[in-house]
């Protein structure tokens, strides 16, 4: 019996964070963008350093990991909670992280839930490669700002 690639799409979901550049890297072509709860590597983007930017992540480019993640090439790593888990058609399953503030969705197999024990309340790490975020795009609203360091000696 043979399935149809139609049967096996894979759901799609998505994430939207809205942040704001930091920074650009031309040497790399990366752009730094801080959000309520961290940063994200990605490509460079087409907006001014301290603009706001709109950021789609699609679930099926987040993995995940039990142990802080260390010599891989995936930059952006992401620590947080599991607080959902939830079956969808087979293979799929959708984890849904608490960063902070920020819910990030993760689609990955049951098979990779069974094998990590996956489950809410478990501290783990969203990762995210940084080509696979494609979608950035201007924002004019309202944007997080990051937390300034106080100036040397001015007493704060």
């Amino acid at each position: 019996m043979t399935t149809s690639a139609q049967e096996h799409r894979s759901p799609g979901l998505s994430t939207r964070i809205d942040a704001r550049v930091l920074r650009h890297d031309r040497h790399y072509g990366l752009s730094t963008l801080f959000f309520g709860d961290g940063e994200l590597r990605v490509p460079l983007v087409a907006a001014s350093e301290d603009s706001g930017v709109v950021v789609i992540i699609d679930a099926r480019d987040v993995s995940v990991a039990l142990s802080r993640p260390m010599d891989i090439s995936i930059t952006n790593r992401l620590p947080g909670t599991i607080v959902e888990v939830e079956a969808l058609d087979l293979p799929y399953v959708r984890v849904t992280f608490e960063l902070g503030a920020t819910r990030l969705h993760a689609l990955v197999t049951r098979e990779s839930v069974e094998r990590l024990a996956l489950e809410p309340g478990l501290r783990a790490w969203a990762m995210i490669k940084t080509v696979a975020i494609a979608d950035v795009a201007p924002q004019a609203s309202d944007v997080p700002t990051p937390r300034r360091w106080p100036a040397r000696g001015s007493g704060d």
